[in-house]
């Protein structure tokens, strides 16, 4: 019977970790190029260090990163703190064919949205303009203008960090003539009445942001990819509510053309995306 990583690194912590506390080590854990996330239990403080180095053996890391808190602030810079390993945290993340420079200590990546970035790099029509309002360091805009080709794609980041890993990823996969980066505040530098679609890959109210989403789409209106954080018994009916009577402010009309729940965010809360249809 094969072992499982996991069942390694139980067999390896039996020495060195109480028996007691076994029952506080992760079972599931992020792994951002050779970069090691883990959430652990306030009781396995005295062994961060060694459990890091166990996990990293295991699973091939140079670093241990442990995760102390969410997202923080409007540039998105996780809290984390460093465990184990090397204190050189940049990576090169592999998904999906495209490469992602970036350093998870200050720099946030979620590979529960995976199935989205693969959903988004097949979306777009080879003749349209994309306007990405948080590109971060190319989340979706780089697999988009990978597969899909099209025209242009605006791609939009306040955080200069991230904005440093977006102009590198751009280079790194090839797609220079396709991607603008624009750095800073999307609300002032966003190109207005140039797109067919726009991507609001955030959360936190990004229903303010909902007003220079619709100054980006073009006089015949196009596609919004609207994402937020929601509860799921708002699901769909409030939502639909909300952004329609802030749409209808602008005298125009949307159509929720679908939905989609990408991860759970906490108990009773998820992280969804919603594809709205707007037009004149």
């Amino acid at each position: 019977m094969r072992t499982t990583p996991f069942q390694c690194i139980q067999q390896r912590c039996d020495p060195l970790i109480p028996s007691s506390l076994h029952k506080y080590l992760p079972r599931k854990w992020e792994k951002i190029g050779d970069i090691l996330i883990l959430k652990l239990s306030e009781k396995l403080k005295p062994y961060e260090s060694t459990i890091g180095g166990i996990y990293a053996s295991v699973l091939t890391c140079k670093s241990v990163l442990k995760e102390t808190g969410g997202i923080n602030g409007v540039f998105r810079v996780p809290k984390i703190k460093h465990i184990w390993g090397s204190n050189d945290t940049e990576t090169i993340h592999y998904e999906l064919g495209i490469r992602f420079r970036l350093d998870p200590a200050k720099i946030m990546f979620s590979s529960g949205n995976m199935d989205e970035r693969k959903r988004m790099a097949t979306i777009a029509a080879p003749e349209e303009t994309i306007v990405d309002l948080f590109a971060g360091i190319g989340y979706f805009s780089i697999p988009l203008a990978y597969y899909s080709r099209p025209q242009k794609v605006f791609a939009c980041e306040i955080n200069p960090i991230a904005y440093g890993f977006l102009t590198q990823n751009i280079v790194l996969n090839d797609v220079t003539e396709i991607i603008e980066p624009l750095f800073g505040d999307s609300a002032h530098i966003a190109p207005r009445k140039v797109a067919d679609r726009v991507i609001m890959g955030y959360f936190g109210q990004t229903s303010s942001y909902l007003p220079i989403a619709l100054g980006c789409l073009k006089r015949k209106g196009g596609t919004i990819h609207y994402h937020d954080i929601f509860p799921e018994k708002t699901i769909p009916s409030d939502v639909i509510r909300d952004v329609t009577r802030i749409i209808d402010a602008f005298g125009k009309k949307v159509t929720v053309q679908s939905y989609k729940k990408i991860k759970s965010f906490a108990p009773g809360i998820g992280h969804y995306v919603f594809d709205l249809k707007i037009e004149p």
